[in-house]
C-alpha cells in the first residue's frame, strides 16, 4: 500500500501537470519541426497494401489503405457487374494489389478555403493513387477485422452507421449540410455522451449481477479499448475513452485526482498517441467544450432542473467553440443553443440507446427510422430559419486569440456570478460581424472553378456573381453518385463568407450552358441573391428551371446599364440564335480601369462588338470560352488591346484548352490562368489595381 501512498502524492502535485504540459509541447514542437520523408514517389506504379476502410457511392470507388504508409486511392467501375464483383470479394482487412498513378495532393487554388493537401499531410498521407488495375492478393484472417466487416456490413441503415461506428457516408450530405447549419453536427459524431451513454449503460448491467466495481470498470474499460479499434481511433472517442480509464483508476485506487488533471493526462496522451491531433476540428471542439463543462461542472450542478443545466451547458458550448466555428465555417447560428435543447435529449435519451438496441434487435430499425425520419425533417425546416444566422468575415489571428481571452474572462465571471463579464465577448462579436460594413475595398475575383467560369465583383458592399460554373453527370442509374461535388457548397458560398458577403445583389448568368449557369439553382437555395440576369434570346431547358425557381429574374437586355457601387456595367450583348454566340457581354468601368467579360462569346459576337461600338483598350479581358479558337480573333485582340487576359479553364481538359492559337494571338497579353495560376484576384484601388494570382 506504501506505494499507493507515494504515487497518490505524486499525482496529486501540481508540479506534476506542468511538467506535462511542457513535455506534451516540446513532444509537439520537435515533431511538427522534423520532416517527414514518403517512401513513395510519382514514379511508384504499384503497391500491396492493406484495405482499411472503403466506401462506393455510385461507379466511384474510394479506398483508404495501409502499405509502408497510409495512402488514398480511387478507382471508376465501368460496368455493374465489375461494382457487384469488388463488394462481393473484398473487405477490410483483406491485402490488394493495385496498379496506377501515383500523385500529390493538390495544392489549395482558392484563398482561405478548406486545404486538402495539408488536411491530408496531417494525417501523414502523401500520396493519392488513380487506380488502373485491381487484385485481391489473399483474404483476411484476423478476428477483429472479422468483427468489423460484420458491423459495416449489419449497420446498412445510415443511422446504425453514423450511431455504431461514427461514420456518417450513408447519410447524404444535404441531410448533413442541415445538421451543421442548425449547429446540431457534433451530435453525429461518436463522442464523449456517447462513450458516457454507453458505458453507463454496460456498468448498470454489470451491478445488476453484483459484480464487484473493480472488476465493472476493468471490463468496461476493455470493451472500450476495443470499441475505440473498431471506429479507427476517432479524437473524440479517444478523448472520452482514456478519460474513463483514468476516471476507473482514479475511483478504484482512490487517488482523489481532481477532474481537471486527469483532462491534462488525456490530453498529452492523446497528442503524443498523434501531434497532428490539434490540427483535428473535432479533436479541438471535444477537448475545449469538455475542459470548460469541467471547470464550469461546480456552476452548472447547483441547479436541480434538468432544462435549465442543459440551457447553461449548451450556452456554455456554443460560448467556448465559437472562434473554432468562425475560423473554420465563418458562420454562427444562435438558435443552436435552443436547438440543441431539442436534439440533445432526443438523441441521447431516444435514438442513440435505440441504435444499439436495433443492432442487435432488427425489428427495432422500423421504429428508429421513424424518430430519425423527424429527426431530418425537423431539421430541414430549421435550417431555413435564416434570421439568426450570421455571417463572418476570416479575420486576423489576433481576433481569434481576443476571442479566447474574452471567453476567459466571460466563464471567469459566470463562476463569480458577474454577468458583465460576458459584455468583451459580445461586443467583439458584433464588432467582427460588421466589419465588411465599414470595409471600404473594392476588389474582383476570377475564382478557380475547373472548366466553368465564376467571377465575383464588390464594390461598397454590394456583390456581383457573374455565373456559377457546373460540372454535369452523364453516368448510368447504377454508377450516379448520391453526393456529387457540388462547386457552390465547396468553393463558392464558403469563398463569399470568408469575405463576409452576406448576400449577392445580382447573379448575371451569361448563357445557358452548364459550366456557367449549373449550379445556379443550388446557389440561390443556399445563399441570399436578390436578382438574377439572363442573356436574350432562346431560353434553353436550364434557364427555363431557374426563371420557374426563382422570381426575381430578368434579361439584360442589349445597352442595358447596371450601377453596383462603383462598377458602371453595361450589357453589349446581341441575340445572335445560338447559344454561345448569345452569351451575355458585360463591359465594366470601375474609375480608371476597364474590363470586359465575355462568357462564351464566339468570334462572330466579337464581330458585332467592333462593328457596333468603339471599344476602348482594355485593362482586363475576360477571354472567351475558356480559351477556345471559337473566341478571340486576331483583328478583335488588336482592337482592345488587353494588358491582362484571364482565362477560367480546368487542368487537363478534355477540350485542350486554351488553345495554343489564342495564347500566341494574346502574347502581347499578361495571361493568367486558373488551372495554373488558382483564383484570380484584381485589388482595386484609387489610382489602379494589384493583380494577385493565388498561385505564383
Amino acid at each position: 500500500m506504501l506505494y499507493l501512498i507515494r504515487l497518490r502524492k505524486i499525482l496529486l502535485s501540481n508540479k506534476l501537470y506542468l511538467v506535462l504540459v511542457i513535455f506534451t509541447l516540446s513532444f509537439m514542437i520537435i515533431n511538427f519541426i522534423w520532416p517527414y520523408s514518403s517512401h513513395y514517389s510519382k514514379a511508384t506504379r504499384q503497391v500491396t497494401a492493406k484495405v482499411i476502410n472503403y466506401t462506393i457511392d455510385g461507379n466511384k470507388l474510394n479506398l483508404d489503405l495501409k502499405a509502408k504508409e497510409k495512402l488514398k486511392a480511387s478507382y471508376y467501375f465501368t460496368t455493374k457487374k465489375e461494382k457487384s464483383n469488388f463488394i462481393n470479394t473484398v473487405d477490410i482487412g483483406d491485402m490488394i494489389k493495385i496498379k496506377g498513378i501515383f500523385s500529390a495532393p493538390s495544392p489549395n487554388k482558392t484563398p482561405n478555403l478548406f486545404n486538402y493537401k495539408k488536411y491530408l499531410e496531417k494525417r501523414k498521407i502523401y500520396y493519392l493513387i488513380k487506380i488502373e488495375e485491381i487484385y485481391l492478393v489473399r483474404k483476411n484472417k484476423n478476428l477483429f477485422y472479422k468483427l468489423k466487416n460484420f458491423t459495416i456490413k449489419r449497420t446498412q441503415n445510415p443511422y446504425l452507421r453514423t450511431f455504431i461506428l461514427g461514420d456518417t457516408t450513408l447519410v447524404s450530405n444535404q441531410v448533413i449540410k442541415n445538421y451543421q447549419e442548425i449547429g446540431i453536427s457534433h451530435l453525429f459524431a461518436i463522442s464523449g455522451m456517447h462513450i458516457s451513454l454507453l458505458s453507463s449503460l454496460i456498468l448498470k448491467l454489470l451491478k445488476k449481477l453484483k459484480l464487484k466495481d473493480n472488476f465493472c470498470y476493468c471490463f468496461v474499460s476493455v470493451i472500450l479499448c476495443f470499441y475505440l479499434l473498431l471506429v479507427g481511433f476517432s479524437p473524440s472517442v479517444l478523448r472520452a475513452v482514456l478519460f474513463f480509464i483514468l476516471f476507473s483508476i482514479n475511483k478504484i485506487y482512490y487517488f482523489y485526482i481532481k477532474p481537471s488533471q486527469i483532462f491534462i493526462m488525456v490530453l498529452t496522451i492523446s497528442l503524443i498517441i498523434n501531434p497532428n491531433y490539434i490540427y483535428d476540428i473535432g479533436f479541438l471542439y471535444s477537448f475545449s467544450i469538455s475542459l470548460s463543462l469541467i471547470l464550469l461542472g461546480n456552476y452548472i450542478n447547483q441547479y436541480e432542473n434538468y432544462f435549465l443545466k442543459l440551457l447553461l451547458t449548451s450556452i456554455i458550448a456554443f460560448v467556448v467553440s465559437t472562434p473554432i466555428t468562425l475560423y473554420n465555417f465563418n458562420q454562427l447560428n444562435f438558435l443552436s443553443i435552443f436547438y440543441n435543447l431539442i436534439y440533445v435529449p432526443l438523441i441521447s435519451i431516444i435514438i442513440f440507446p435505440l441504435s444499439l438496441l436495433s443492432f442487435f434487435l432488427s425489428p427495432l430499425e422500423s421504429v428508429l427510422n421513424i424518430t430519425t425520419k423527424f429527426l431530418e425533417m425537423s431539421s430541414a425546416v430549421f435550417a431555413k430559419i435564416s434570421l439568426f444566422k450570421i455571417i463572418y468575415n476570416q479575420a486576423f489571428s489576433i481576433i481569434y486569440i481576443l476571442y479566447v481571452i474574452f471567453i476567459i474572462i466571460f466563464l471567469f465571471g459566470l463562476t463569480k456570478n458577474k454577468y458583465y463579464c460576458c459584455l468583451p465577448f459580445l461586443i467583439l462579436l458584433i464588432g467582427h460581424s460588421n466589419y465588411p460594413k465599414i470595409d471600404s475595398s473594392d476588389y474582383i475575383v476570377m475564382l478557380d472553378v475547373g472548366q466553368g467560369d465564376s467571377i465575383l465583383l464588390h464594390s461598397n458592399n454590394k456583390n456581383i456573381l457573374i455565373d456559377t460554373g457546373g460540372h454535369k453527370s452523364y453516368n448510368k442509374k447504377w454508377a450516379q453518385q448520391k453526393n456529387n461535388y457540388s462547386i457552390v457548397e465547396n468553393i463558392t458560398i464558403p469563398y463569399l463568407k470568408k469575405r463576409g458577403i452576406k448576400k449577392l445583389d445580382y447573379l448575371f448568368l451569361t448563357h445557358g450552358d452548364y459550366d456557367h449557369l449549373g449550379e445556379a439553382l443550388n446557389l440561390v437555395k443556399k445563399f441570399k441573391v436578390e436578382k438574377i440576369l439572363i442573356n436574350e434570346g432562346h431560353i434553353n431547358y436550364l434557364e427555363r428551371q431557374i426563371i420557374n425557381s426563382f422570381n426575381n429574374v430578368d434579361i439584360a437586355y442589349q445597352d442595358s446599364y447596371y450601377q453596383v457601387g462603383d462598377f458602371k456595367i453595361m450589357s453589349l450583348n446581341y441575340d445572335l440564335k445560338e447559344e454561345n454566340d448569345s452569351s451575355l457581354i458585360l463591359y465594366v468601368e470601375i474609375r480608371k480601369t476597364k474590363l470586359l467579360f465575355t462568357g462564351d462569346a464566339s468570334v462572330r459576337s466579337e464581330e458585332k462588338l467592333m462593328t457596333n461600338y468603339e471599344l476602348p483598350t482594355i485593362d482586363f479581358l475576360k477571354v472567351g470560352h475558356h480559351g477556345s479558337d471559337t473566341s478571340s480573333s486576331k483583328e478583335f485582340i488588336n482592337t482592345i488591346n488587353p494588358k491582362y487576359a484571364l482565362i477560367s479553364v480546368g487542368i487537363n481538359n478534355k477540350y485542350n484548352h486554351p488553345k495554343k492559337s489564342v495564347l500566341k494571338i494574346l502574347t502581347n497579353s499578361k495571361i493568367y490562368r486558373t488551372d495554373k495560376n488558382g483564383s484570380i484576384e484584381i485589388k482595386l484601388h484609387k489610382n489602379g489595381y494589384i493583380v494577385k494570382p493565388f498561385i505564383q
